[in-house]
């Protein structure tokens, strides 16, 4: 199976690209579209600001892509940035659209009341087992985050699994159809988000073998 990585300029793509591979698959890193269309599944990774994050995209045409692979109802993972782009809109520094593909808004921690970023090792509590994750085959489920803004009202359906943070419940997964969001790095959060990310894509695999 080939795993299109979706190079709009502002991912971690190396990090993400040698866990892919790791987990023994193929991987395309461009930000071509007729090179990425011959992929099976595709990851939206991201660090830095969102509006820029939404700017390179649409300056690219990849936002047009990321649409057609959900119509396509292909699989689509987004990480940390990647994943806030899925959502409605964002308030970080301004008000600016986002590929609406989530319900929801990309909002600050109030520093006024909680340390930011939130930065660090965090349980993940599940609401609901998603088709690719048995929560009981995790040794643990602490993952990493790094992320100053966090997503609020979510459709209840969407939100797979959650940290609490100072008493805020930080949208850790959400899925809808075939689009999953991770805020956390799986590839940077040892046996936990390895599994997470081995089991997504074995999930993927079993379905594009069907």
């Amino acid at each position: 199976m080939k795993v299109g990585i979706i190079d709009y300029g502002m991912g971690n793509l190396f990090s993400v690209e040698q866990a892919v591979k790791r987990l023994g698959y193929e991987v395309i890193v461009s930000s071509n579209i007729q090179e990425l269309k011959q992929a099976d599944a595709f990851i939206l990774p991201g660090v830095g600001a969102f509006a820029d994050a939404i700017g390179c995209l649409e300056k690219t045409g990849l936002n047009h892509f990321v649409y057609e692979i959900v119509e396509q109802q292909k699989p689509l993972l987004g990480i940390c940035l990647g994943m806030q782009l899925l959502f409605e809109d964002s308030e970080e520094n301004g008000f600016f659209k986002g590929l609406g593909i989530f319900k929801g808004t990309i909002r600050r921690f109030d520093d006024e009341k909680v340390r930011v970023p939130h930065m660090g090792w965090n349980n993940l509590t599940f609401t609901f087992t998603p088709n690719w994750q048995e929560p009981e085959e995790l040794a643990d489920r602490y993952v990493y985050f790094v992320h100053s803004y966090y997503g609020v009202d979510l459709a209840p359906e969407q939100l797979v699994a959650y940290a609490e943070y100072e008493r805020i419940r930080v949208p850790g997964i959400v899925q809808k159809g075939n689009v999953t969001g991770m805020q956390f790095h799986p590839e940077k959060s040892g046996t936990c988000g390895m599994t997470l990310l081995k089991n997504w894509l074995q999930q993927v695999e079993g379905e594009t073998q069907s």
